[in-house]
């Protein structure tokens, strides 16, 4: 069962989303919540930087201007989060280091991240509304992601699709959405899209056999020929999904997040949360 969150936060309106998300996660289930806000230290005071005769002084002043931005915006998103919390419980961590090897470090002591899709977190540029963070957290972290889009919610109710391609990182996405609890309850459909509706419908069965050994039933909905990105986000808002459950489609393709990669199209696509593992 999910046990510990790590929220990153930011001002950014999938990072209030993903906040909003994690305290009501943990809320239902009871998990831990350890919120973080990344001051990126490398980014703000540079040391390596090359600096030219007679420019220590611009350096130094500009240094604090950027560390003191980044540290009121930190303490602006932790009272947000204070007021959004009410009495729930909380850690805090301020991070140091620059967002990716800050948060996979932290990442590693809790069962999942929650972060904005468009996050900024320190002085990060999100390009096409992505944070380039999710890439390199897919790419090197431990731990699975639940990316929240800007303005969604992670209802209590409503049915879950599960999108299944038959590849490993797709079986280990679905064991650890079904040992983290992350069904609650809800009906799941696992969606696969192929070639022709036969080779759809074993995919889709093998995904639901897959629910099943860890004790939730699940719905088989093959989908024949197509976009796969187009064609699972479409099932998730024809069914009115809470939640989209996916894995490594694509093999290295989704490890890099290639522009239009299924992965990378379905993040950008989705309405709803994402729960996603390399």
């Amino acid at each position: 069962m999910l046990r510990s969150i790590l929220a990153a936060l930011d001002d950014t309106g999938g990072a209030v989303a993903a906040r909003d998300a994690a305290i009501a996660l943990a809320k239902r289930t009871g998990a831990a919540l350890t919120v973080a806000v990344v001051l990126d230290r490398p980014h703000t005071q540079s040391e390596h930087e090359f600096v030219p005769v007679g420019g220590a002084a611009f350096k130094a002043r500009r240094d604090a201007k950027l560390t003191a931005q980044a540290e009121a915006e930190a303490e602006a998103a932790l009272a947000a989060c204070a007021g959004a919390a009410a009495d729930l419980p909380y850690e805090v961590l301020r991070l140091q280091d620059a967002p990716e090897p800050a948060l996979v470090r932290a990442g590693a002591a809790h069962d999942m991240i929650v972060v904005g899709r468009d996050s900024t977190l320190g002085r990060e540029l999100a390009e096409d509304e992505v944070a380039p963070v999710i890439e390199r957290l897919l790419r090197d972290g431990a731990r699975p992601l639940l990316v929240v889009p800007p303005g969604a919610a992670l209802a209590a109710e409503g049915p879950v699709l599960a999108a299944y391609d038959g590849s490993a990182p797709a079986r280990e996405t679905f064991q650890l959405f079904a040992l983290l609890g992350l069904a609650e309850g809800s009906p799941v459909r696992v969606v696969a899209v192929g070639d022709t509706r036969e080779e759809a419908a074993t995919a889709a069965a093998e995904g639901v056999a897959c629910l099943r050994h860890h004790g939730i039933a699940a719905e088989p909905l093959p989908v024949a020929c197509g976009d796969a990105a187009a064609l699972i986000a479409a099932e998730a808002d024809g069914i009115g999904a809470r939640l989209l459950v996916m894995g490594a489609f694509g093999g290295s393709s989704l490890l890099r997040l290639l522009l239009g990669s299924t992965t990378d199209r379905l993040l950008r696509a989705s309405r709803v949360p994402v729960f996603i593992h390399r």
